[in-house]
């Protein structure tokens, strides 16, 4: 399988100040193994771009504990006390984006779309700075798109071709991210061949995806 590599290869690959999405909420959906490899690598100065802190140990929360996180970008912090203390240190800057805001940011660089129009955020906090625009008559907040360097995602399984699929509530984040990565690098649990994921299971073609992890041996 041609797009295959290890974990340090994948790691090898993300340079310090790189920005990075990370799949997952509460850390379901999130390649685990990618993140901790990270961590243990001393990556610095990263822009994660990720739903929520999770909490130390889960999620982005060992990036974060290692020093290797410079700026969050993301929905909720509230259950991540290391996270906390080092935004109230200015050890990381943190951009809170309302979760709904969040993704469609992302999916509007996937799609090549130069911004949203929403509501949310209006007359608080989270408008400061932000253009706005009036559409028949109603004001919107002009978000800009979400893109990023690499695009680190969980799959459950990857066929040879680098199709993918997700379970259950782990789909979150994993399909919308894969299309705002320059570089895509996923995780799967397993590697089949082609053929054994139906064609309607497919989340993710493998044409969006550059890499995938293989499995320990």
């Amino acid at each position: 399988m041609h797009l295959a590599i290890t974990t340090e290869e994948a790691v090898a690959m993300i340079p310090d100040g790189a920005r990075v999405m990370l799949s997952g909420f509460m850390g379901v959906g999130t390649p685990d193994g990618l993140v901790r490899a990270l961590a243990a690598a001393g990556k610095k100065d990263l822009t994660m771009i990720v739903n929520d802190a999770a909490r130390p140990d889960t999620g982005v929360g060992p990036l974060v504990s290692a020093g290797c996180v410079r700026k969050f970008i993301g929905s909720h912090i509230g259950v991540n006390p290391v996270l906390q203390e080092k935004m109230h240190a200015g050890e990381i800057e943190v951009e809170l984006v309302p979760q709904g805001t969040l993704v469609e940011r992302i999916r509007a660089a996937g799609m090549g779309l130069g911004g949203v129009l929403t509501p949310t955020g209006l007359g608080t906090l989270v408008a400061e700075g932000k253009p706005t625009v009036e559409v028949e008559g109603k004001t919107y907040l002009l978000e800009p798109p979400l893109r990023a360097d690499f695009a680190l995602i969980a799959a459950r399984s990857c066929d040879y071709v680098g199709n993918l699929t997700y379970m259950l509530s782990a789909t979150n984040f994993n399909p919308i991210m894969a299309l705002a990565g320059e570089v895509v690098i996923a995780e799967p649990e397993e590697i089949v061949p082609v053929g054994v994921i139906p064609p309607d299971a497919v989340k993710t073609p493998g044409v969006l995806v550059d890499h995938v992890i293989k499995r320990a041996a």
